[in-house]
């Protein structure tokens, strides 16, 4: 994610209209958006732990969520950061920079992770369905962090040897705007697309054959929903990112970023990339079936109701008592 805004970095225009929109932004996000991500990602991950049985998707969707989980909290601070009064210095931005990359790039690789996890699923049941164990599920897991982890540090560490890091938020610096377009949305969006044309290369020629799964198809449009919001949702910064690079860089030793001089702008590409997050639960949450399961067998245990349910059901499935046969008894 690029850099925060920071007025006292740049002095760059923010203020009279410009600061009262960015505020009802912010305010809009913190009333709607913020709930649903903060009550949904931990509602996704407390079912998920107290479930019986955690299949493998299970288990990356429980990690995305954890993710999202870190970017939503962290992003109550960042929207009300309009004047930058948190970030008066480039060490507390860099800080700052630094966890919301780390989030940004967890989420990221999760989400390309689970479309290749899919095509292996599908397309290589055969000779792969035997490695998608929950120990492989849970390596994997650990790799993604530490790999989301790997591109955060990697680059920090370069850019202490730039000769412009004392005055440059860390996320301003060309080369790790560079990276983050690549590395965090390009590159990510690729192996998604590519994972799923296979996916539907597929799903067609299978469905030549045979009627399609319904259980499956549905599987596939909550994994393809959950691509879409993040495309849609990141690719503003994206695009943003994609100028600040092209934008010439300004005279003397700390030059303003686009961002700083159009901080509207880079506020409300912020909030579009931290949407991403909150909107993730709602998908999981209407279009998985599986988790809806859990979810209310969770509700019926913390409520008691599981015993009514299974004696409405037995009671359903019982055979019906022929209408003359109380008067025969009698």
């Amino acid at each position: 994610m690029a850099a925060v805004n920071g007025s006292n970095l740049t002095g760059g225009p923010w203020g009279g209209p410009q600061y009262a929109l960015g505020l009802a932004l912010s305010c809009i996000y913190t009333a709607v958006l913020f709930p649903i991500g903060l009550l949904g990602n931990v509602m996704i991950l407390g079912v998920n732990l107290r479930a019986r049985r955690m299949t493998v998707p299970d288990l990356y969707f429980s990690n995305l969520a954890a993710a999202d989980l870190v970017l939503v909290a962290d992003s109550l601070i960042e929207v009300f950061n309009l004047h930058g009064q948190y970030y008066d210095k480039a060490a507390l931005c860099t800080s700052m920079a630094l966890f919301l990359q780390a989030t940004m790039y967890s989420s990221v690789f999760f989400l390309a992770w689970m479309s290749v996890d899919r095509y292996l699923a599908l397309a290589r049941a055969v000779h792969c369905g035997p490695l998608r164990t929950k120990r492989r599920a849970r390596l994997s897991c650990g790799l993604i962090w530490a790999a989301a982890a790997l591109a955060t540090l990697a680059p920090f560490s370069a850019v202490q040897l730039h000769p412009g890091a004392a005055c440059a938020c860390f996320a301003d610096v060309r080369a790790v705007q560079w990276l983050e377009l690549w590395l965090g949305f390009l590159l990510p969006l690729a192996v998604i697309a590519l994972c799923y044309s296979l996916v539907a290369r597929v799903l067609l020629r299978a469905a030549r054959r045979r009627a399609p799964r319904p259980r499956r198809q549905r599987a596939l449009r909550m994994m393809a929903a959950m691509v879409l919001v993040f495309f849609l949702c990141w690719l503003p910064e994206n695009v943003f990112i994609s100028l600040q690079l092209l934008w010439p860089p300004g005279p003397g030793p700390c030059p303003p970023s686009l961002r700083q001089s159009y901080p509207l702008a880079g506020h409300l590409v912020n909030l579009a990339a931290f949407s991403n997050s909150c909107l993730n639960p709602l998908v999981y949450s209407f279009l998985g079936e599986t988790f809806r399961v859990k979810l209310r067998l969770c509700l019926q245990q913390r409520t008691g109701t599981a015993p009514l349910g299974r004696l409405c059901n037995t009671a359903r499935k019982a055979p019906a008592r022929p209408s003359g046969s109380f008067s025969s008894t009698v």
